[in-house]
């Protein structure tokens, strides 16, 4: 018995900082997970993970993550990408700084 496909969104992360970006329906690469396009259908996931891992120059270790529909777009299901969402935990630099301030 084969399960049902869960939404997904594409993930990766910048090749020159390093910093977790999401693949947009308009094929950008943003830094905020409820800009990500919501991938419901298993072989459209398949096919955009593929143009995502293709982006060598601009993104490394592209993947689909679980996510589901929120009010202001994707939300991530699972505390992994939920804690990617915050950037790092050492200490506040990148989106964490960006939000402090």
């Amino acid at each position: 018995m084969s399960r049902r496909f869960t939404p997904k969104i594409v993930t990766a992360n910048r090749l020159r900082e390093g910093d977790v970006v999401y693949l947009t329906a308009d094929d950008r690469w943003s830094a905020l997970h409820h800009e990500a396009e919501l991938i419901e259908d298993e072989a459209h996931a398949q096919m955009r993970l593929l143009h995502a891992a293709a982006q060598k120059l601009l993104v490394v270790g592209a993947y689909l993550a679980d996510a589901k529909a929120g009010p202001n777009g994707p939300e991530p299901t699972h505390f992994r990408e939920e804690f990617r969402t915050r950037g790092p935990s050492n200490y506040h630099h990148g989106k964490q700084a960006d939000l402090a301030s």
